[in-house]
């Protein structure tokens, strides 16, 4: 059977550059099985699936998939698929918002369109956070062999996917990590982690640079991540980083990939913490499965 298929870089509005997701329209009819065969063929950091509704309140469904897993909720899946589905004409924003069904629930979607082309932003879903333990601490430490910030102690947020998230120093520091995956994969599969994004303030701009490695789902470091970079808006705002109910920066990733991405982070007053980006398609085809 032929499907839709698309590759669309989200984060980005130059082809070639911020993070790929495949998006496979008109899903339907194929197993569990399938899609994730499918997912662990394209070889992306994610993989989508788009499939009839199951509540009525939604635009369309996605299921999400990594080479090794499948992930109730990520940012730029969310992005790239919504850009996908706009394109082929499947759903439309209407009043300037669609709404995604996935494995956490329903997710808003902002849709603009202007001279520069269409930005997305979606609501991120509520973050949980649980402080690090400090034997926790020094593991992930020694996983990336680098000293990370206790001034807001490392913590695990979930929305969906679940992240530690820490600090380190520099943007430089940050950029020199090479963290020990296989060790790190046994870090997140013993704390039910997606994976690890770690972060560093930039002085000049006041936004962040971000990387985020998740080997445990087959995916060594991800180019450009909505839900890392969502879960660190959260740890900052929870511990003082951002000033106020309301508040925005930018995050800049995948430079050590060669997939620059840049991420616009907001809150409105009621605390609703915002992912937002612009996104560009560079494949369109026909998958024959």
């Amino acid at each position: 059977m032929q499907r839709r298929y698309r590759v669309v870089d989200a984060f980005s509005a130059a082809p070639l550059m911020g993070n790929p997701v495949a998006v496979v329209l008109e899903a339907d009819g194929l197993t569990d099985q399938q899609m994730a065969a499918i997912a662990r063929w394209t070889n992306l950091s994610e993989t989508t699936f788009v499939l009839p509704i199951t509540n009525a309140k939604a635009d369309y469904r996605v299921r999400i998939f990594t080479p090794g897993s499948e992930l109730p909720f990520a940012g730029h899946p969310t992005l790239g698929t919504c850009h996908a589905v706009l394109e082929a004409g499947l759903a439309g924003a209407r009043d300037g918002k669609i709404v995604q069904e996935c494995g956490v629930g329903l997710i808003e979607i902002s849709v603009s369109e202007g001279d520069a082309g269409r930005h997305l932003a979606l609501n991120l879903p509520p973050a949980h956070l649980t402080a690090l333990k400090d034997e926790d601490t020094r593991e992930l430490e020694a996983i990336l062999g680098h000293p990370v910030l206790r001034t807001v102690p490392p913590a695990i947020i979930n929305v969906g996917a679940v992240w530690a998230v820490a600090e380190v120093d520099t943007i430089d520091g940050l950029l020199s990590l090479t963290p020990d995956f296989a060790r790190s994969i046994t870090f997140e599969r013993r704390l039910g982690l997606t994976g690890l994004s770690i972060f560093a303030v930039d002085p000049a701009t006041g936004g962040i640079e971000t990387r985020s490695f998740a080997p445990s789902c087959g995916v060594n470091e991800d180019p450009v991540c909505g839900s890392g970079n969502g879960s660190i808006a959260a740890f900052r705002a929870c511990g003082g980083q951002l000033a106020g109910s309301s508040w925005s920066y930018t995050a800049r990733q995948g430079r050590k990939v060669g997939r620059e991405g840049v991420i616009a982070l907001s809150a409105d007053d009621n605390g609703i913490i915002r992912v937002g980006g612009a996104c560009v398609t560079t494949v369109s085809g026909m998958l024959d499965f």
